[in-house]
């Protein structure tokens, strides 16, 4: 049965695990779903820097008007701070987990009052530059307050990419772990 988010429930929590060949339209087929059922969105990508996932959202047609990014890509990248960009924070670098942590802190507070879903995009990118010890700390402080404050969340994750452990872990974290590949359905 394909996943819909019309059934999601406020304060659910899911790991969608896609094919490493998938992922990143996956990225752009939760994000249209989301915002097409009222959600606003705010996405932590380790995965993409913004300006790669603004242009993949416009060309699929999806606005950025309801879509709040925390790119931790961009500034390591360029080794510089990216000129400002509305909806979007940028975080030193992907190991950061502090500067992180502080940043969706203060992100979920400038949304409050919307009905909000977090989507991380993705578990697999994180593990470049941090343990799997410290990304299932991290994920288990997201994943509490999310459920503190009663938002949804999406945890994007590559299947067979990811260590038995840290899979383990994730799961107890979470409401659902979802096939996306299987799940989805096909982009209209």
């Amino acid at each position: 049965m394909p996943f819909s988010i019309r059934d999601m429930q406020e304060n659910e929590l899911f790991l969608f695990m896609a094919s490493p060949k998938e992922i990143r339209k996956k990225n752009s087929d939760l994000i249209r779903m989301i915002t097409e059922n009222g959600y606003s969105v705010i996405v932590i990508t380790s995965n993409q820097p913004y300006e790669v996932l603004k242009k993949s959202y416009e060309k699929n047609g999806i606005p950025m008007d309801r879509i709040h990014v925390l790119d931790t890509v961009t500034k390591y990248a360029l080794g510089r701070e990216p000129e400002p960009v509305e909806n979007c924070r940028f975080v030193s670098n992907p190991g950061n987990l502090t500067d992180i942590g502080i940043a969706v802190t203060e992100m979920f507070k400038e949304v409050e009052g919307e009905r909000i879903c977090l989507l991380f995009d993705s578990v697999n990118a994180m593990l470049v530059y941090i343990s799997s010890q410290n990304i299932t700390k991290f994920v288990h402080f997201v994943t509490n307050k999310l459920r503190l404050l009663g938002f949804s969340g999406i945890f994007l994750a590559m299947e067979k990419g990811l260590d038995p452990d840290v899979f383990i872990q994730l799961t107890t974290f979470v409401d659902e772990v979802v096939d996306s590949d299987e799940a989805l359905p096909p982009a209209q």
